[in-house]
């Protein structure tokens, strides 16, 4: 890897507020490295996950704590307007209800304290092609599912001997097979949310005789905690219901199932809301990092790009730790004194 190229290229990514090209990036820095530099930097070869656990090991290291969670969460960045190959493609968008053309990111963030660190990623390739019987349109298939690339991620992160107490994930990932595979084969626990529908029991009775009802239907209070059986889960589970208000006037309702038998209803929840700052990470991953803005066509720096993206993050992270001031009142600072640099340009110009 070019360490120096990767320092620029994301420095850029943090500092253009419009689309994020090798022509761009050149321009800027006064040719002294060439459009040829930067297209050659993110086409050399595919950036993985390895490659971002090596440039965030550092500062994790210095972080961590066994009190951490790791988020697992996907974000899709549409890109409509890209030829389609196997990374640029169409992928169901759960927050639309429908399918969209771009690239579909998985992450597993550490989160510990108020600090959020990128670990691992994996782009969601789809290479095989084939014939919808039912629409007669072609579509494209992965080879291995987001729940089993999830699990790999969490396989590594063990290996990695990181510290963390949770691994925390939402309704998409909450199958029987991710809830076993951190319970029984790393020996870790888990928080995740539940769908209404998902089939529950809370005696002992009603699971020996495989009697299960859905959870939205038990006998909830306020401060009710089950102990229950998920429906082809071999392992007893903790179970809450948190009942919310929305910014409409809308009530919901939270499900969640914690793996540890031990932890209190008022922990289950308050750690599941460490959740939520996988949903600020992607948000400036597209409006601070520029990840929908570079013109990347091919499989490979399209994939490079992404793994800038995360670094780049990352970076802006370690920005906030050491300023105190988060990611968007880092860019508005950014932004600012580009207005006041162009203003004065022009009042030069005026007077010339």
């Amino acid at each position: 890897m070019n360490k120096e190229h990767l320092e620029l290229y994301t420095d850029y990514l943090l500092s253009t507020f419009g689309y994020a090209t090798a022509t761009g990036l050149s321009a800027m820095v006064n040719g002294q490295v060439s459009h040829d530099q930067v297209t050659r930097f993110l086409s050399e070869r595919e950036y993985t996950s390895k490659d971002l656990w090596h440039e965030v090991k550092p500062m994790v290291r210095k972080v961590e704590r066994e009190d951490a969670a790791l988020i697992l969460d996907d974000t899709i960045q549409e890109k409509p307007y890209t030829d389609e190959n196997e990374v640029m493609c169409w992928h169901y968008d759960h927050s639309k209800g429908r399918a969209v053309q771009g690239f579909n990111l998985l992450n597993c963030l550490y989160q510990v304290g108020d600090i959020s660190i990128p670990v691992a990623f994996e782009l969601i390739k789809k290479p095989i092609e084939y014939c919808d019987l039912k629409t007669r349109k072609l579509k494209r298939a992965s080879l291995v599912t987001k729940n089993e690339l999830m699990r790999a991620m969490l396989d590594v992160c063990v290996q990695n001997e990181l510290l963390f107490r949770f691994v925390l994930f939402d309704t998409w990932f909450a199958s029987k097979e991710n809830m076993s595979h951190i319970k029984e084969t790393l020996k870790k626990d888990f928080i995740c949310a539940l769908k209404t529908n998902r089939l529950v029991a809370v005696s002992d009775e009603d699971h020996q005789a495989n009697r299960f009802t859905p959870i939205d239907e038990l006998s909830w209070q306020e401060e009710t905690l089950f102990t229950g059986w998920l429906k082809d889960v071999p392992f007893p589970v903790q179970l809450v219901r948190q009942v919310f208000n929305n910014k409409d006037g809308s009530t919901g309702t939270l499900y969640l199932a914690c793996s540890n038998s031990t932890v209190k209803r008022g922990l289950i929840l308050a750690t599941y809301q460490k959740r939520w700052p996988i949903e600020v990470f992607h948000k400036s991953l597209k409006q601070n990092a520029a990840l929908g803005k570079a013109p990347v066509r091919r499989v490979t720096t399209q994939n490079n790009h992404v793994f800038a993206v995360l670094y780049a993050t990352f970076k802006l992270e370690c920005l906030k730790i050491q300023r105190h001031l988060n990611h968007f009142a880092l860019r508005a600072h950014l932004y600012l004194k580009a207005i006041r640099v162009a203003f004065d340009e022009l009042q030069v110009l005026k007077a010339a």
